[in-house]
């Protein structure tokens, strides 16, 4: 029984929440040195944070909504944002980023405001991160290690643990920094020239030692995503065989995927409203109005400025829009630039699309969260966004409409097929009752004629039987 809008037995998705949100950091407990030049390896910890961001170009909205997008993903990772500043620029310094003076000014304000950490919309340099550590004097990250930490608090899945973590890697490795022992020499025995056999010359400091390391550790996990591509390969071969239409449903991060693929499926995945909340891809096979079936598929989301380490680690994931018959593009409605949401999107998805070498899948745009609109804004998307369908997962508002929409799209896609089937295969005939639509049947003596339209994977295991007891065939629009 139903009750607040929890279940009696929680789904998979409530039971994710209720773990996570056990988990919280503590502010006030660091341990990290006084003068942050003398620690080695550090991992990220975020209490009490000031943004910092270089607005080189668009306009004042879309810096502010950057600078926005910025404080939601830190307060994701468990800060607290306390300042913000913004410089006009024509490009980042490539000292300090954001130049000495403004680097001066962010050392008051991170004395005034009592912050420990420094967040930059951007990604830094080594060098721009070692010099603007310096003269703030306290630890300074940027929007790659934001959005990596994130990645790795929420990865679940074996896979997707081992994504992040070759993302991290690939981030890490020309960031290394050493002080101290880290950089001396190491070698057996009697250093130089008396140390034996294979000890002689100047040996090889500990910072060099940790990046072979990584550089095996990478290896290693590059190898260990090969294997489960293929494994996800296999999986994704199975559903496109058993003829069955594939929608994947993408979009912006916290746009709203994962609730209107519970809405659609009525399926427990996880709902969070937090910037990247699910990151592994989930699938479901739901049933739209005609009866027809449908696999449905949540993929990670997207921001904009996507790392590039994360798009690469991701790849085998990402490849799930490849093999879509149609992408379920989600968009935030109550967003300030959805048209930007829309273009960060569709550039990571046009990038995947063209290395794979496949053919672009049909789009569809959901504009989601319409309850959440004033009135003459949502006027104006409609009239922005004619062909896009408009929705409200949390309330149910265009639902139906929509599976109106998948529907029909789903059915345009499919082909015609006059078939006669020996009677002893009426297992075919059952997947064409199931995946497809009977225009006509009858009863012959060979078998039984059918007049249908089925998707394209179905059509190709009926063609051996598309001639059979006369001139009929499999007939493609």
């Amino acid at each position: 029984m139903a009750r607040n809008g929890w279940t009696a037995e929680p789904t998979a998705g409530e039971l994710q929440l209720e773990d996570r949100g056990s988990l919280r950091r503590v502010a006030g407990l660091s341990t990290e040195l006084a003068d942050i030049t003398e620690v080695e390896y550090r991992q990220l910890r975020l209490e009490r944070v000031v943004l910092v961001g270089v607005w080189t170009t668009g306009t004042a909205a879309q810096a502010d909504a950057s600078m926005t997008e910025l404080a939601l993903l830190a307060e994701t990772a468990g800060s607290e944002v306390l300042e913000a500043l913004i410089q006009r620029r024509d490009k980042p310094d490539p000292a300090t980023y954001i130049g000495s003076g403004k680097a001066e000014e962010l050392r008051a304000v991170v004395l005034e405001s009592g912050a420990d950490t420094v967040i930059c919309d951007g990604e830094l340099t080594p060098a721009q991160l070692t010099a603007l550590e310096k003269v703030v004097k306290v630890k300074v990250v940027d929007r790659t290690a934001l959005i990596l930490d994130i990645f790795a608090q929420h990865a679940t899945s074996r896979e997707g643990k081992a994504q992040v973590a070759l993302a991290q890697m690939e981030y890490m490795l020309p960031r290394l920094r050493g002080w101290g022992e880290s950089m001396s020499r190491q070698a057996g025995g009697r250093a130089g020239s008396n140390g034996g056999v294979g000890l002689r010359g100047p040996g090889e400091t500990k910072i060099e030692t940790d990046r072979r390391r990584i550089r095996e550790r990478m290896a290693k996990l590059r190898r260990e995503i090969r294997e489960m591509k293929t494994a996800r390969d296999t999986m994704r071969s199975r559903r496109t065989a058993s003829g069955i239409p594939a929608v994947a449903i993408v979009g912006y991060t916290n746009a709203g995927k994962s609730s209107l693929m519970n809405a659609l499926t009525g399926s427990g995945v996880l709902v969070q409203d937090a910037l990247f909340a699910t990151l592994d891809p989930t699938t479901r096979r739901a049933a739209l109005d005609d009866g027809r079936e449908v696999i449905f598929t949540d993929t990670v989301g997207f921001v904009r400025h996507l790392p590039t380490q994360l798009v690469e680690a991701f790849r085998s994931t990402l490849e799930e829009v490849t093999g879509a018959d149609l992408l379920l593009h989600v968009v935030d409605g109550s967003d300030p630039l959805p048209a930007e949401q829309i273009k960060a999107v569709r550039e990571v998805i046009t990038d995947v699309i063209k290395r794979s070498g496949a053919a672009a899948p049909p789009e569809l745009l959901v504009v989601n969260k319409i309850d959440a609109i004033d009135p003459v804004e949502l006027t104006r998307l409609r009239g922005q966004l004619p062909d896009a369908a408009f929705v409200s997962a949390h309330s149910g508002a265009g639902i139906d409409p929509l599976r109106g929409r998948l529907a029909e799209i789903l059915g345009g896609l499919d082909v015609e097929i006059s078939v006669l089937l020996p009677y002893q295969r009426g297992d075919l005939l059952a997947r064409i009752h199931a995946d497809g639509r009977i225009i006509g049947s009858t009863h012959e003596e060979g078998g039984t004629r059918v007049q249908a339209r089925v998707p394209h994977a179905l059509a190709s295991a009926l063609s051996r039987y598309a001639h059979a007891g006369g001139s009929n065939s499999v007939a493609s629009e």
